[in-house]
């Protein structure tokens, strides 16, 4: 059973993990990095518009990304949780709209849910302003910053612009990005990109 339209867009956002949640028992404490690829974990504050030809629809984003644990939710501006998505051992469980589901891929999850598809290895990359081996850059900004890249999908390619960029933690990272192609399109902004380390108590 498929969900509705506003479901199934924010859910894009949020099947890209594939470790686990960070525990009660963890620490977060901001560190300083003069790149982003530097950051062994990150904290993203922001917001996410998606558009598709049915609907579309804008959010608050809060994203903590470790090479092996995440946790990233959509909230409301009033701080309410609208979609939160867990993955522990491979397991992925996505609660929303007061229903759970399970599935042992991120990706089958969405396509099952949604029918849609969108680039998750790649977008944890793109949002800290680096580029993947299957993404060729177009055109950069005058100051050197990449401004366009086109990164190849066997279903169909995503073209990529960094619309502007901004000084976060140390480091140079992408502000407003936005990612498309025929059936979908999503813009994050980041208004606070802080590089952290995960320290166990």
């Amino acid at each position: 059973m498929r969900l509705s339209v506003f479901h199934c867009a924010t859910i894009i956002t949020l099947l890209l993990l594939t470790g686990c949640t960070i525990t009660p028992s963890e620490q977060i404490t901001p560190i300083k990095v003069s790149q982003a690829a530097q950051a062994q974990a990150w904290e993203l504050q922001g917001k996410i518009a998606v558009k598709t030809a049915d609907d579309k629809f804008s959010t608050n984003l809060y994203w903590l990304h470790q090479q092996q644990a995440n946790d990233l939710r959509l909230t409301t501006v009033l701080g309410t949780t609208v979609l939160l998505l867990t993955t522990n051992e491979g397991l992925a469980t996505l609660e929303v709209d007061g229903k759970t589901y399970h599935d042992r891929s991120a990706q089958d999850l969405l396509t099952g849910i949604s029918g849609w598809s969108i680039p998750l290895d790649s977008l944890p990359l793109w949002i800290t302003g680096q580029i993947g081996e299957n993404d060729h850059v177009v055109s950069y900004h005058s100051d050197g910053t990449v401004k366009q890249l086109l990164s190849h999908d066997s279903q169909a390619d995503w073209h990529v612009t960094f619309m502007s960029w901004q000084q976060q933690g140390g480091a140079l990272v992408p502000k407003l990005l936005k990612i498309e192609r025929d059936d979908v399109q999503i813009k994050l902004q980041t208004n606070q990109w802080t590089a952290v380390k995960i320290s166990h108590n």
